[in-house]
Formats: C-alpha cells, sequence, structure tokens
C-alpha cells in the first residue's frame, strides 16, 4: 500500500514516520505525477495559506480535487483539516481548499501560537482510551454536514465541546497532531479506511 504524504511545507517527515511504522509505504507527494502513483494522501499540519499557495503553484490543487471526488482516501491534521473543508473561516479572501468534507472550520481557533495546548480527546472508533492531543494554534468545527460525522470533541476548559475530529466516507481530519505524539492509533485508524477502500 502506497500512502502519499502532501509534502510542499509543515511536518511532512513526522507523518512520513508514523506512516512507516503503521506498516506501509509512504512517500512525500510534490508533483501531479507523483499523487497518481499513491492509493491515499495525508495532508500535514502547517501553514493552511502556504499550503494552499503552493498547491496552486505546484500544480496540485486541482489534482488532488479530482482524486478526492474519485474517492481517494485522504487523512488532513490541524492546517490538513482546514485544507480538506469547504468553508475556511478567517482565511485570506484568495486561500483555497481541497473541498473535501462539508464543513465550516474556523482558522486559529484556539488562539495564537502561545495558546497552543495539550489535552485527552475521546476518539469514536479508536480503541485504548483518550487520545492525548497536540493542538498547535489550532482550527475546530464550527458546522458540519449531514454526511459527516464528528468523531472528537474537547472534554474539557473553555473550548469544551468543541468539533476537533470528524470523518465523511474516506476522508478523515483532525485538529490536532498524533504525528508529534508517538501514539499511531490515528494513523492505524487511516491505514485501515484505506484498506477498507482498496
Amino acid at each position: 500500500m502506497n500512502i502519499g504524504v502532501l509534502a510542499l511545507q509543515g511536518d511532512v517527515r513526522e507523518h512520513l514516520a508514523a506512516l512507516a511504522e503503521s506498516d506501509v509505504l509512504a512517500r512525500p507527494i510534490r508533483r501531479p505525477e507523483e499523487l497518481a502513483d499513491v492509493e491515499a494522501l495525508v495532508i500535514p499540519g502547517g501553514e493552511s495559506t502556504t499550503i494552499s499557495k503552493l498547491a496552486v503553484s505546484f500544480g496540485l490543487l486541482d489534482p488532488i480535487r479530482k482524486r478526492i471526488a474519485d474517492g481517494m482516501p485522504v487523512y488532513g491534521s490541524c492546517a490538513g483539516m482546514i485544507m480538506l473543508a469547504t468553508t475556511v473561516l478567517d482565511g485570506r479572501p484568495d486561500q483555497e481548499s481541497f473541498q473535501g468534507i462539508e464543513m465550516t472550520v474556523r482558522r486559529n481557533a484556539f488562539g495564537r501560537q502561545v495558546d497552543s495546548f495539550e489535552g485527552d480527546v475521546a476518539i469514536d472508533d479508536i480503541a485504548g482510551g483518550d487520545f492525548h492531543a497536540v493542538f498547535i494554534r489550532a482550527p475546530w468545527v464550527e458546522e458540519v454536514g449531514d454526511d459527516v460525522r464528528v468523531l472528537g470533541r474537547v472534554s474539557d476548559g473553555q473550548a469544551a465541546g468543541r468539533i476537533v475530529a470528524v470523518r465523511q466516507g474516506n476522508l478523515l481530519a483532525t485538529a490536532f497532531h498524533p504525528e508529534l505524539t508517538g501514539d499511531l492509533r490515528v494513523h492505524r485508524y487511516f491505514v485501515e479506511m484505506v484498506r477498507q477502500a482498496a
């Protein structure tokens, strides 16, 4: 199984390592011809406006949108969640997304870099107890469409109840960074999604 990691900007190396530890072949994707060689894609955390601009510059925006429309499994973490959203609040006027998950996300919803935090999140469909989540200038989901399953919410604090993990068909998104924790459950869940889609 080949899973690509969009390698335009962000924590690409960490996702490649987590996927390799999940027993799949993972490779960086920077060009449309590389996208054609993978069965699924991970969109890493980073800076969503930069990823958006580079996706346009590298000719990947439309090919990724087409692959998503054709059913390719995709997982987005943090900025990747923003890139999968149909509607982005507090983004740049020229910001593009891959339009995969019918949801409205708010960029930097938890605050600035200094407001980044770690906390436990219970994620439906993933066994093993709460997931220790790392939120770095993270988005949250303001609303979802009828076909979107909410998998996780913030459990306490000022943001209690905010949606931070969703799934729509073959698409998965989290507001947090599982690739930074050493806990492979989210990546393994995505790998299983890819297997089921094959």
